[in-house]
């Protein structure tokens, strides 16, 4: 009997989920973000502060779940609070040039949200020369 109550409970909610309803968590928005920030030329030991101005342009808070640097001389923070539609929020990032090679650097931060796509890349570009 218990068999039997069991079957037709998992048949009842397999057919109660099995609608044509889809069920989507969490909404979607869209955000514009400057993909690249100039950093210009620095001396090596120097830390390049970016400041990435998001924008949430679409209809929903925008949530950035997470921002990650590309390497560990780069730490990037994000917005502790999502941003509101037609609002900005300032993603920030710093590299720090003595964890880098001198020359033409290129260090990416990935940004994850509740956007399509959910990762977007933003990169911070400088020469890094050596102290002589």
């Amino acid at each position: 009997m218990r068999k039997i109550l069991f079957i037709s409970s998992v048949l009842f909610l397999f057919s109660a989920c099995s609608g044509s309803d889809k069920v989507e968590i969490g909404n979607k928005t869209t955000m514009v973000v400057n993909p690249v920030y100039d950093g210009g030329t620095v001396v090596k030991g120097e830390l390049i502060t970016a400041k990435f101005v998001v924008e949430n342009t679409g209809k929903y808070p925008l949530s950035i779940s997470e921002v990650k640097g590309s390497c560990t001389c780069t730490v990037a923070e994000k917005p502790n609070e999502p941003i509101l539609p037609g609002k900005t929020g300032i993603i920030k990032a710093i590299v720090d040039t003595d964890r880098t090679a001198t020359g033409m650097i290129s260090k990416s931060v990935r940004i994850v949200a509740n956007t399509e796509p959910s990762v977007t890349e933003v990169a911070i570009k400088a020469t890094v020369k050596s102290i002589k």
